[in-house]
């Protein structure tokens, strides 16, 4: 039967079955939407009526419906592949950056200059010290002081210290350290002796220093070292006007001064020139006062041979020269000395061969011979105080300060004990400074402030070379072995085969401040150096001092003693040296053994194989066990160094095997012994050695290896002085005992712990290395100046005054540039 149809609105016809099955598909009851999946005999059966056919039919578009809200879109084929491929291609870019992430990884591990930085020392967590900047308004005398350090971590600051009083300032007196060389005493001994003065014919007299009674309230006490021991008064402070203000420091340029100092703090300073009045130094000629102090005083001191004197500061063309033995054997009218690994033909020995020179029976005689003298006179020694500077050093105001304190303290005031001379480095080896006298003059005229011309002496490089020539070269670190860096002392040596005249020599630099008296600090370091006795003295010379934690210097001794004859169980004992690999080590031991935990004392010379035969070279004169600490005393020391004599040997110091014309590879390392910073004094009989080492030997070490290590082959006396060091932190005492003798059996040195190496770092905030930081912030504070925005002016107005502090040698001081106002006349 044929479907009904109907004809639509717009005439178009339709199903009406169908269109009410539309209606009834969407019914979900309708049992006609299960699936064909679920009949599938409905789809082969064509004798099926018509009310079960329709079902059929709807449930396939209803299927289709339900079919296509599964997938609502399909990107087209184009921007799909174009899909894939930016998926690919992110890929392919992040496995090359792991690649190279992994190269460059590697390439940085296998570089040995990038490591991880390491975490901060120690010290630098330790708090600061702040009662180092105590003003004159705040003083109080050293007995009733309690100091801010050393003090427990934990101890609070007492309340002596922290109470900032400020009252007025107190009156300070002229200080005055020499001996009354006006007492009958003195003269019977030393003669009378004459006043200088600046200028001679004005009678113009040498001003004084001034100091304060006491110390600012809470000042700490030193970290090392000792002021009671060595004799220096640190019962007074010097502020900067009673220290330089009769230098010229505190008045304009127009009254002859250096126009700085005029600001600031000035409440008292006016006690300074009470006495003598603001001098001109634009008009003094420090070299003609001093030539005439030492001529008017010449009585005091040993005479020089006639054929000894030293005409010209000019060194002989290499044309001009002796051979350098020859020079020697008509210096000391003594056979010549031959080559190394002989012995000196022995002369005719002296009658007391213990008394045979003045510095003890060594080598050639000494230069001076006895002269008809009062009875019952003593002869002073003389000294040199030796600047090392070069031809075109730039002197600042602050510069002149500090040297017309050395020669007004060391050489005026003293009646020509001290003279003050220039040792200048003439870095252009182009000029020939040995050939020519015309050259000579006219670099040394440049080389030096006028108020400082002829005090020079020049010297070169290449002139090192010709002097002491048939060195080995080896370019250790890539320096010339007569460099001034690896051969310092080649011109102190060549300075005093050349000047009789002197018997010590200070080789001194211009970084070198301090805030006490000159002369004071040089007499104590020499007569406590004199007094030492020779017993345990290098095992002494290998350790710092701290008297917080060693007690007195008698404990100190003692200590040493156990620690270096019975040895200690401090773990750094495992890093101690251990020898080169080849011959024997100081202690006789076998190559590649570690050393014996108990140490030999060094008892008389500790020669190497090679060592350069010296005739009288000093012995002992009993057992180390039989001597009771009398061998040595009231003996003049021949080295003296601000700092202790380690050994090098095993440390991480880079410069322990600069060793030159020592057969290392037969014998090994010579023994050595190193002090950091070559401001020290050396006796004219270790400049002799040295000299005759160089020269004939062809031996030299590192400039501050070799004069202690000649010291220790040929049984001189060596002395380390423990002068006072501060730390700017609150360092426990008991660490820093541990940390600054770090090494062997206790010691300084000797092993891979010791301080000196990777581990100066811990120097660094104390007041005498060449790396120290504290030193030059003191230095500039004390002058009044701001430093990481603290101090100045307006802090010394407003609190205690300007700082006052007690005598402090400090290491480095550079480049202070001083506040100047007004101008001389005619200065533009």
């Amino acid at each position: 039967m044929p479907r009904p149809r109907r004809r639509s609105e717009h005439g178009e016809a339709y199903d009406i079955a169908s269109s009410d099955v539309e209606k009834h598909a969407f019914d979900p009851q309708d049992s006609s939407y299960e699936s064909e999946d679920d009949h599938p005999s409905n789809s082969n059966s064509s004798g099926d009526s018509y009310g079960s056919r329709e079902p059929i039919l709807v449930s396939s578009r209803a299927s289709a419906r339900r079919k296509a809200s599964y997938y609502h879109y399909r990107l087209p084929n184009r921007h799909m592949r174009w899909l894939c491929l930016a998926l690919m291609s992110t890929i392919v870019l992040f496995i090359m950056s792991l690649i190279r992430s992994s190269w460059t990884s590697a390439r940085l591990l296998e570089s040995p200059a990038v490591k991880k930085p390491p975490p901060p020392p120690t010290w630098e967590s330790f708090e600061f010290l702040e009662r180092y900047y105590g003003g004159v308004r705040n003083l109080i005398s050293r007995e009733q002081n309690v100091p801010e350090y050393p003090r427990d971590v934990d101890e609070e600051l007492s309340t002596n210290a922290s109470v900032k009083e400020t009252r007025e300032i107190l009156t300070s007196s002229p200080y005055r350290p020499y001996p009354d060389y006006t007492s009958t005493n003195y003269k019977l001994n030393y003669g009378p002796v004459q006043e200088c003065y600046l200028r001679e014919e004005e009678k113009l007299k040498v001003p004084d220093v001034y100091a304060f009674k006491g110390v600012p309230r809470g000042f700490p006490d030193h970290a090392m070292g000792s002021y009671e021991e060595l004799g220096i008064d640190n019962t007074v402070c010097f502020e900067r006007f009673g220290r330089y203000g009769p230098y010229g420091f505190g008045y304009s340029r127009r009254k002859g001064g250096v126009g700085a100092g005029l600001d600031g703090d000035r409440e008292g300073v006016d006690d300074v020139w009470k006495e003598s009045r603001e001098i001109d130094y634009s008009k003094i000629s420090w070299k003609d006062a001093q030539d005439k102090c030492v001529g008017k005083n010449k009585h005091r001191f040993e005479p020089v041979k006639e054929s000894e004197e030293v005409s010209s500061d000019v060194i002989p063309s290499i044309h001009e020269r002796r051979d350098e033995a020859q020079a020697v054997k008509q210096r000391d009218n003594a056979p010549a000395m031959p080559a190394s690994n002989a012995t000196v033909p022995k002369s005719k020995p002296p009658a007391d061969t213990s008394k045979s020179t003045k510095h003890g029976p060594i080598g050639p005689p000494a230069a001076k011979t006895a002269q008809p003298k009062q009875k019952g006179l003593k002869y002073l020694s003389r000294t040199v105080v030796l600047i090392r500077t070069w031809f075109d050093f730039e002197y600042t105001d602050e510069d002149i300060l500090y040297l017309r304190s050395l020669i007004s303290e060391l050489s005026l005031m003293s009646g020509g004990e001290y003279t003050v001379h220039f040792l200048v480095h003439v870095k252009d080896d182009n000029r020939q400074i040995w050939a020519d006298q015309a050259t000579y003059n006219e670099v040394l005229e440049h080389a030096l402030p006028k108020e400082f011309h002829g005090m020079g002496s020049l010297w070169s490089e290449r002139q090192m070379g010709l002097i002491y020539g048939g060195i080995a070269e080896s370019f250790y670190r890539d320096l010339p072995v007569h460099g001034v860096y690896r051969s310092t002392f080649m011109a102190v040596q060549y300075f005093a085969h050349r000047h009789p005249e002197y018997d010590f020599f200070w080789n001194w630099e211009m970084d070198v401040r301090y805030t006490g008296h000159w002369y004071q600090l040089f007499d104590s370091l020499s007569k406590w150096a004199k007094q030492q006795p020779r017993k345990g003295l290098w095992e002494r010379n290998a350790r710092f001092y701290i008297p917080s934690v060693h007690g007195t210097w008698d404990d100190f001794k003692q200590m040493v003693r156990v620690q270096s004859q019975m040895g200690t169980e401090s773990t750094n004992n495992m890093w101690a040296a251990i020898s080169s690999g080849k011959g024997k080590g100081e202690d006789g031991k076998e190559a590649g053994r570690a050393k014996s935990v108990i140490e030999p004392p060094v008892w008389g010379p500790l020669a190497p194989e090679d060592v350069l035969k010296l005739e009288n070279e000093p012995q002992p004169p009993t057992s180390f066990d039989k001597d009771k600490y009398k061998w040595g005393v009231d003996e003049e020391a021949d080295f003296i160094t601000l700092n202790p004599m380690f050994d090098p040997d095993g440390t991480t110091w880079i410069l322990a095997e600069d060793v030159t014309g020592y057969d290392t590879d037969k014998n090994g390392f010579p023994p050595r012994r190193t002090a950091i910073i070559t401001a020290s004094r050396l006796s004219r009989r270790l400049l002799d050695t040295m000299h005759a080492e160089v020269s004939l030997g062809r031996h030299t070490m590192f400039s501050e290896m070799w004069p202690a290590s000649a010291a220790l082959h040929h049984g001189l006396k060596a002395v380390y002085a423990p002068h006072p060091v501060f730390v700017d932190r609150n360092w426990p005492p008991h660490y820093l005992a541990s940390v600054f003798n770090g090494g062997k059996n206790g010691a300084s040195g000797g092993a891979r712990t010791s301080v000196f190496g990777d581990r100066e770092h811990n120097f660094r905030g104390t007041t005498w290395y060449y790396s120290a930081g504290f030193s030059p912030n003191f230095w500039r504070r004390w002058l009044g100046y701001k430093v990481d925005a603290t101090g100045g002016e307006e802090m010394e107005m407003a609190g205690e005054g300007r700082m006052c502090a007690p005598p402090m040698l400090l290491h480095p001081v550079k480049n202070v540039q001083l506040v100047v106002e007004g101008r001389k006349e005619g200065e533009k």
